[in-house]
Formats: structure tokens, sequence, C-alpha cells
């Protein structure tokens, strides 16, 4: 199963989307509450995917996503984003990330979609 970093500004998607994996026999390795502490602990923790939040206070998920595939060009990330924004999907796709989801389908789709993109 997966080393995973769960990046999101909300504790309480945090912690679904952490349940969630522990549940489907993934390791989560740390949680990361914004961009800052997502990039720091991506590169601190090296982890085999994060999930990735677009929208944070204090910098969005592409800004995250440049940093660390700047560290890593191989990292697997998964975007979500809850904006309704079609464009941040596929801009996020363009950019690198393996994969993007809309929040309201995280509880349907982040198992799956983490399998796709560890095996692909």
């Amino acid at each position: 199963m997966a080393k995973i970093l769960i990046v999101d500004d909300s504790a309480f998607t945090r912690n679904l989307i952490r349940r969630i994996l522990l549940q489907a026999g993934h390791e989560v390795v740390g949680t990361a509450a914004n961009g800052a502490e997502a990039v720091e602990m991506y590169g601190n923790l090296k982890p085999d995917l994060m999930t990735l939040d677009y929208l944070m206070p204090d910098m969005n998920g592409e800004i995250v996503l440049d940093e660390v595939l700047g560290q890593d060009p191989r990292a697997r990330v998964i975007m979500i984003s809850g904006s309704g924004d079609n464009t941040i999907g596929e801009r996020a796709v363009e950019m690198g990330a393996a994969m993007f989801i809309e929040k309201p389908d995280v509880q349907r789709h982040i198992v799956g979609a983490i399998d796709r993109v560890m095996h692909s």
C-alpha cells in the first residue's frame, strides 16, 4: 500500500481523507494544513503520493504542485478542489498532477484514484 501525504486547509477534509485511506490499508505519513507545510513535509517525508487541495489561503495547489515537482519531477499528486471550476483540473493535469478529483466526489473516488495512479 502507498505512503500518502494529505494536504488540505480544512481539518474536516484532512480527517475524512485520512480515515478513508487508512480503512483502505494505506499509510498516511503526514497531513498538512497549508502549502508551505506541504512543500516542507513532502521533502522530509518523501511520500509515494500526495493528495493536494487546490484552494488554500497561503498558496494555491498550482504553486505547491510546481514546487513539489521541482523537488521531485516523478512526484505523484492527486489535486482536489471544490471550486466547481473545470479549468482547474485541466491546468493541474497539464502541470503534472496525476489526476484531479472534485471534492464532492472524494469519498467515492479517492481510493480508486490512488490505486490507478500507483499502478500507472
